[in-house]
């Protein structure tokens, strides 16, 4: 998944999912449940959906809360990771995952407005 970072992406969430097959994305949920092996997770989006996140490697790391998925969305409706970030909810203040939902429905009802799917420039 070398330059993953470099093409362009679509914000989605599960339901956008089957829209996106063979395709980059950007995927934001709460970790829900992390696989035993630790090469795959569970996270939930702003509808209460759940995704599986596929991994190369296995997880070095505990993971929780709110992440940061950029990868490929398989045929079988996952997600390929390339990379992940946790958002760290600092100082008290949680990540509004029901408000990103929204954003996402005017991001996609209205492209016109919002282009974020142009070409990486560089």
């Amino acid at each position: 998944m070398a330059g993953i970072l470099d093409v362009p992406k679509s914000r989605i969430n599960c339901s956008m999912l089957s829209q996106h097959i063979n395709r980059a994305v950007c995927f934001v949920g709460r970790v829900d449940k992390v696989h035993p092996s630790g090469k795959s997770f569970s996270v939930s989006d702003g509808e209460g959906k759940s995704a599986t996140v596929e991994l190369n490697e296995p997880l070095e790391e505990e993971l929780s809360g709110v992440v940061e998925v950029v990868g490929m969305v398989t045929t079988r409706g996952a997600i390929a990771a390339g990379t992940y970030n946790l958002l760290r909810e600092d100082k008290g203040v949680a990540f509004d995952l029901d408000l990103y939902n929204e954003a996402l429905k005017l991001i996609h009802d209205f492209p016109q407005f919002y282009p974020f799917e142009v070409a990486a420039s560089g």
